[in-house]
């Protein structure tokens, strides 16, 4: 069952008194609700779409809820429920399972004369979900109840039990829930104690080996980033002006998780107003925490538009990103699901592009990953090394590991779904930090494949050294704990993936790391030139010290040389003077390890967050972002104007 189904077009219900059909269109009209030429056109736009005529009617403030659901009654001859006329039993909801009423959109009400009464949202769609509800509740009757008393009702009645479903959807051996207690303190003493004692024995070989470790990972590194770079840019996808064949649009969910946002909620609805995708098709969930009463205050003043609502997540044992999209889920009605950030400024074609991408790819592409990059690169020095580093990340290392056939790690936002497959491997692990990176190995790890969308949504960069650190410390704690949990059982991971893909797994998160930690190593070796003190003097001397110096130099220029390039493909050129400025931005992030090391011993499900709205866009960052384009909901709109609500 999809969520198209939900509301129905009137076309095939038979009217239970003669038999005949009675369209949907024709209650409507019946009740005054809508007049024959508002009616030809919603027929008109729903031709287009995957949707049903009730959307468009009431995505479009055509007609209200109410009068959809009295109508849909109506012509099923079903009784209509109200939350506060008709409760739900609770026995029958728990018996049901309360995940399951929320995804299918049922609620049972009572038993009566033999069969359990079952209220439903979506009407069309419960002969479809018959059998499922009749295994559980034996025989059922349906009755008709609108989509917003029926999840109230669910939530009133079993919030915590949905918040339970939300913290464990992922299954236990794939899930970092367990992770935690004596086991990371013994490793790390243990860890600790080792190389203490090799210090003390053998000094010169234990740094030795430690620099040759270090050098090997930021060759491989290297390595990665001359195979990107001889790579040739992708060529631009076919534009979406030229979807207008594509037969008909399907629906969209768009999960935003915020947590005490005070200052991006109206730049945030301006941002996604300028998407141009049908308002039918489209269903923005904005995530919030209950118990943040700032960002729901916030939240209720802003004018919303009506293709965009609030989910509130009840408390539970943590309080992360991942659970509250977990939670969220169950309530969105897309076939294709999609996150955004709080402070994200997508380009207005971009769900299109997403729509036309999924359109032309096999069932296996599960998923597709966006660019990313910043609309204020010049708020400080930061924000600039920070443009360049993810310029390099999106532009030229995700598209070699995607041509060398790796494993994608997902980012955080500008990430879309198949739903059937992101349900299929249990959605995201509630306790991972960056439950991003972990998606995207269990969809690996499943036999889905990641692609990379060809549009960038822009972004706000932290501007200062602090709050980098706290952001960073979260990724590298969240990378180190995904691959701890994957590496649980490495022979079935290596089943799973292959030889190559598990050593492409094993660069991307432990050499990364290692990279990172042993950073303060190779740094020391500048001191060789300028003839101070360095635990090799006396073994680097000579050819030796110059043929590191040249090694770790040449190393350096290929870096620059990748920069350069990446920022060329994203049209930032004005940012290559900033280069140099890397060599203070790197050293950053084996801080950031430092404090992720030690959160993972402390608190490893804690999640440190980055305030949104601190640094305003630069003064045209984000004009291009809003450009008009020829779409299929722009020429569908040319075709058949909209009609004023009245």
């Amino acid at each position: 069952m999809t969520a198209t189904t939900a509301l129905g077009s009137g076309t095939t219900d038979r009217d239970p008194k003669d038999g005949a059909v009675t369209p949907l269109g024709q209650l409507l009209l019946q009740d005054g609700a809508i007049s024959v030429d508002e009616l030809d056109w919603a027929l008109r736009r729903q031709s287009r779409h995957l949707c049903t005529l009730g959307h468009v009617l009431t995505s479009n403030r055509m007609i209200s809820e109410v009068e959809l659901y009295r109508a849909l009654a109506r012509q099923k001859g079903a009784q209509l429920m109200t939350r506060a006329a008709d409760p739900a039993s609770p026995v029958l909801v728990d018996r049901l399972g309360v995940d399951t009423c929320a995804r299918l959109g049922v609620l049972p009400i009572r038993d009566a004369g033999g069969a359990t009464i079952v209220a439903t949202s979506r009407p069309f769609a419960f002969e479809a979900v018959r059998p499922i509800l009749e295994r559980r509740l034996g025989p059922v009757a349906m009755s008709v109840m609108s989509e917003s008393d029926l999840q109230a009702s669910l939530i009133s009645l079993r919030k915590h039990r949905l918040v339970g479903h939300a913290e464990t959807r992922v299954d236990l051996a794939d899930s970092c829930r367990t992770f935690g207690g004596a086991a990371p303190w013994l490793v790390a003493i243990c860890l600790a104690l080792g190389l203490l004692a090799a210090l003390v024995a053998m000094p010169l070989a234990t740094f030795a080996v430690l620099a040759g470790t270090a050098v090997a990972m930021l060759l491989v590194n290297t390595v990665i980033l001359l195979v990107a770079m001889r790579i040739a840019a992708p060529r631009p996808e076919q534009s979406p002006a030229d979807m207008l064949a594509l037969a008909r649009l399907p629906r969209v969910s768009i999960l935003v998780p915020l947590y005490r946002e005070t200052a991006i909620a109206n730049a945030l609805v301006a941002r996604l107003s300028i998407l141009d995708y049908p308002s039918e098709l489209l269903d923005v969930c904005l995530v919030v925490e209950e118990s943040d009463a700032v960002t729901r205050e916030t939240v209720a003043r802003t004018d919303l538009p009506i293709w965009m609502h609030m989910v509130a997540v009840p408390d539970g044992s943590i309080r992360t990103k991942p659970r509250a999209m977990n939670y969220a889920l169950d309530f969105c009605t897309g076939d294709l699901i999609g996150i955004y950030d709080a402070e994200d400024a997508p380009p207005s074609d971009q769900i299109l592009r997403v729509v036309q991408k999924f359109a032309r790819s096999p069932a296996k592409v599960g998923c597709l990953q966006g660019r990313l990059n910043y609309y204020n690169p010049r708020a400080s020095w930061l924000t600039r090394c920070f443009a360049i580093d993810y310029a390099t990340w999106f532009g030229l290392v995700l598209p070699a590991m995607h041509r060398l056939g790796w494993p994608i790690p997902l980012g955080g936002t500008t990430v879309f779904f198949r739903r059937a497959a992101l349900e299929e491997v249990g959605a995201w692990d509630a306790h991972n930090v960056t439950e991003d990176a972990d998606l995207g190995m269990r969809l690996a790890r499943r036999g889905y494949r990641t692609d990379l969308l060809d549009s960038t949504t822009l972004e706000e960069a932290t501007s200062s050294p602090r709050a980098w650190i706290q952001q960073r410390s979260r990724w590298l704690k969240g990378y180190a704990i995904t691959w701890a949990v994957h590496m649980r059982h490495p022979g079935r991971l290596l089943r799973d993936l292959g030889p190559w893909r598990f050593l492409g797994f094993q660069i991307l998160f432990l050499a990364n790391l290692i990279a990172v930690l042993l950073a303060p190593v190779l740094w020391s070796f500048w001191l060789l030139p300028l003839g101070l003190p360095h635990p090799l003097s006396g073994v680097f001397a000579g050819w030796p010290a110059l043929a590191s110096i040249v090694t770790l130099f040449t190393i350096a220029l290929v870096g620059m040389a990748a920069n350069v390039q990446a920022l060329l493909r994203a049209k930032q050129g004005s940012l290559i003077s900033s280069i140099p400025l890397m060599h203070l931005y790197y050293p950053l992030a084996t801080i950031a390890l430092a404090k992720a090391l030690w959160e993972i011993l402390t608190r490893p499900f804690f999640w440190d967050k980055t305030a949104h709205g601190v640094s305003p866009p630069d003064a045209t960052a984000l004009r291009r972002q809003a450009a008009p384009r020829l779409t299929p909901a722009a020429y569908l709109s040319r075709l058949v104007p909209r009609r004023a609500a009245r």
